[in-house]
């Protein structure tokens, strides 16, 4: 006979424990602990003795395993998300991806169906829409291929069961937080639910190499709902970024075992669907003032693609005790550490003033590289001081004032004169690996924070 235990689990880390707790021990989140019944064998049957399988003619040489990069990856027809990918998606492959409601992410599952289904068997699953709403959005994205096949269902084991029969080139899962297996007491979307069906799902797509995409929603913070050990089962975690009121998506990788997780992809939302930006430098800068003081460009690294970036400064007086600073797509630490560089090695004092930060486009600064260029957007809302829009700044900035190189110097510097500007500012050291020749526009080379102030006259 089964006795029922209760055991609270923590919806951020999975850790478990007999009784509940505000915090959780283990990754020291707050009201995190969801409740849980187990069903548990009672102490007076005795349990069978576990029989061991000899699985000693599993192991393979790792020169014996075929892995021809034509063989294993999937072009999905889209390059963005192929790029983020690593190449593709790959045979066998458990791919979670994950966003805000609304950003895009049955959209662009659905329309790579389109790509797939030339070549490929692709089942999609899903556990919140009906057939007839499925058709009804394909329609929408004209989606029409004979190759897809729709299943409106949300029990994991029978899904997997019609998978291993079927045996479906490709699956599409949307979403996980819907799926749930009958033997668990927990309800849908509850932390023992939701690893249980992904580690389902991940077996499923081990043992029969069906590459797999599973949709997953995010909780009030912003991340992945469901426990932290779902996404160290899949092989790859996306995210959708953007803001509703905006068309821009971005897609990135937060982790990827077959690719790297620098990439990003860019995404238009249209009518018609999501459409890629093959050209993310152009749409960030579309707009841009050339008369305004407080702004400048800067050139960051996304993987191995360069992206503009504009960078945009309000200093103006305040009326608080306290002045206030805010930064938009910046790291707001950064910032206080240009503003201080700036009020001790050059002397501009921000002490009584209001300093605002804003990255255009909704993109996240992240590389150094972009502190010159925050700085220069400072210097200039301080002091009034229009900056020429036919100029770029690229440099990280120390304590001391001076400015460490770069990395992929030659590559931002190629993507600076491609978007038309005659003037960029870098950190000396840098040049000493590029060949300024082959660059017609003018490169100026700066040691500190105070020549590049003199540069730009």
């Amino acid at each position: 006979m089964a006795k029922v235990k209760t055991s609270y689990v923590c919806s951020q880390c999975g850790y478990e424990t007999s009784k509940w707790n505000g915090k959780c021990p283990n990754c020291g989140e707050w009201n995190t602990f969801e409740e849980v019944e187990l069903a548990v064998r009672s102490g007076g049957a005795k349990s069978k003795p576990t029989t061991v399988r000899d699985i000693s003619d599993k192991i393979v040489g790792i020169d014996d395993v075929d892995a021809s990069y034509n063989e294993i990856r999937y072009a999905t027809g889209l390059k963005e998300l192929d790029r983020v990918l690593g190449g593709g998606l790959v045979k066998g492959s458990l791919v979670l991806l994950g966003g805000e409601p609304g950003i895009g992410k049955s959209t662009m599952l659905l329309q790579i169906c389109q790509y797939l289904g030339q070549d490929h068997t692709i089942l999609y699953v899903s556990g919140e829409e009906s057939v007839r709403q499925i058709k009804l959005r394909a329609n929408r994205l004209h989606v029409d291929s004979e190759n897809l096949y729709l299943l409106a269902d949300n029990d994991c084991e029978q899904i997997c069961s019609v998978i291993v029969k079927e045996k479906p080139e490709i699956v599409i899962i949307d979403s996980i937080q819907t799926m749930n297996i009958s033997g668990i007491s927990s309800a849908q979307g509850s932390v023992t639910q939701v690893r249980e069906c992904t580690n389902m799902f991940m077996r499923t797509a081990k043992s029969e190499e069906i590459p797999m995409f599973i949709v997953g929603h995010v909780n009030k913070d912003g991340a992945i709902a469901g426990p932290k050990v779902m996404e160290h089962i899949v092989d790859c975690v996306l995210y959708f970024e953007g803001q509703r009121n905006l068309t821009y998506r971005i897609l990135r990788a937060i982790k990827n075992r077959f690719g790297s997780t620098n990439e990003i992809g860019m995404f238009e939302m249209a009518d018609s669907g999501l459409l890629e930006v093959e050209n993310p430098s152009m749409m960030f800068l579309e707009g841009r003032p050339t008369d305004a003081s407080g702004t400048c460009v800067a050139c960051i690294m996304e993987g191995t693609r360069p992206v503009m970036a504009e960078v945009q400064a309000l200093v103006c007086k305040s009326v608080l005790a306290s002045p206030r600073r805010t930064a938009t797509g910046f790291d707001y630490y950064r910032m206080a550490i240009i503003i201080a560089v700036l009020e001790k090695r050059l002397g501009y004092f921000f002490g009584g003033l209001d300093v605002y930060i804003n990255i255009v486009g909704g993109l996240k600064l992240d590389d150094t590289a972009a502190d010159l260029s925050v700085a220069l957007a400072l210097y200039s809302g301080l002091t009034d001081k229009v900056i020429s829009d036919k100029l770029i700044a690229l440099g990280e900035i120390g304590l001391g004032g001076e400015l460490r190189s770069i990395s992929h110097c030659e590559q931002r510097l190629a993507e600076c004169e491609r978007m038309g500007f005659e003037t960029c500012i870098v950190p000396a050291h840098s040049l000493k690996s590029v060949d300024t020749g082959k660059f017609s526009m003018k490169i100026i080379g700066v040691r500190s924070i105070r020549e590049a102030f003199k540069a730009i006259g």
